[in-house]
């Protein structure tokens, strides 16, 4: 065999173990073990938030047959992976009029030196106020926010926004989006200001997040009880929009073990551009869509502004936040 044909034979042989080794790696996600959730227990919806350097959870409690909890609990974290029950922060049936039953997918916003607190019950809004992030909470009004059958779809999932000029808005809505602009005590807004607009795929679970000047706009695709269960986004120039959906695959689904991922929140750690997205998936084992578990995972843009797929596998390693230095 002559010099160029031995050259050949081994270039051939240096692309196929490539080919291999790209095939290995690939296939090298194993999606018959999933990561243990974040929080103990079935809990779900879960928003993530960030006050004065330290992380937060407030979920959905997870467990019973047409999501009938009755009381919200709020979770905290130094570090992202070690959280602390920090106890039941509303209670309906003691701290409402006009609720008794299914507290579902809660969010929460700071302004005015208040924390504020948005949630579904008994498929209505409320608000609730408080002095620290994990409360306790009092109903300011004595009624919902925004009252069953104010528009078309549920009004339930609120997500509470609060843009870098300190204006407020409220995203919510099973079936269809809304957004409108809250009043500066973060309690009123006015009814002839709210936009409806429904994404192709949108079924419920909004929230917004604003990233280099671009509006994203994600929401919860097919029913919490649906294994497909997953989420997309479009984006703005405006928090009103219009919104444009993005091209391609969900930014987060299940798949292996890991089903029904979805309903989402999203935080920035401060002074970074490192981002978490916290979901719920069907509890594994033997989950379904009234027992869901909560996880984080990071959540990386492309040069471009595209969120990437979400890995579901992945390794949460512990993050801590920096505390802003003070100028004397």
């Amino acid at each position: 065999m002559n010099r160029n044909g031995m050259i050949l034979k081994c270039i051939a042989a240096i692309l196929l173990v490539t080919g291999i080794n790209t095939v290995v790696k690939a296939q090298s996600v194993d999606t018959l073990n999933a990561p243990a959730p974040t929080l103990p227990g079935v809990y779900a919806d879960p928003n993530i938030a960030i006050f004065n350097n330290k992380f937060y959870i407030y979920p959905t409690t997870d467990g019973t047959v047409g999501w009938q909890s009755t009381a919200f609990s709020c979770w905290s974290s130094d570090n992202l992976t070690t959280w602390k029950n920090e106890g039941v922060i509303l209670n309906l049936p003691t701290d409402l009029s006009w609720a008794k039953v299914r507290a579902w997918a809660p969010t929460i916003a700071t302004k005015n030196g208040k924390y504020y607190y948005y949630y579904s019950a008994d498929v209505n809004i409320g608000v609730a106020v408080a002095d620290k992030p994990t409360g306790p909470f009092k109903d300011p009004l004595g009624k919902p926010l925004i009252r069953k059958g104010l528009l078309p779809g549920q009004m339930i999932d609120p997500m509470a926004f609060v843009d870098d000029d300190g204006s407020a808005y409220l995203y919510f809505g099973q079936g269809q989006c809304n957004v409108v602009k809250l009043n500066d005590d973060m309690i009123s807004y006015d009814t002839t200001k709210i936009i409806s607009f429904k994404p192709e795929g949108y079924n419920e679970g909004p929230f917004m997040i604003k990233r280099k000047g671009i509006y994203y706009l994600m929401w919860s695709e097919y029913d919490t009880r649906d294994p497909r269960y997953s989420i997309a986004y479009a984006t703005s120039k405006s928090p009103l929009g219009p919104f444009v959906k993005a091209a391609g695959h969900p930014v987060l689904k299940g798949r292996g073990v890991v089903k029904g991922a979805g309903h989402h929140s999203v935080v920035q750690v401060p002074g970074t551009d490192k981002w978490y997205i916290a979901y719920h998936r069907f509890k594994i084992p033997d989950g379904n869509g009234y027992n869901r578990e909560t996880c984080i995972e990071p959540m990386y843009f492309d040069a471009d502004g595209n969120i990437k797929p979400v890995n579901v596998f992945g390794k949460l390693k512990p993050v801590k936040i920096k505390a802003a230095k003070t100028l004397n």
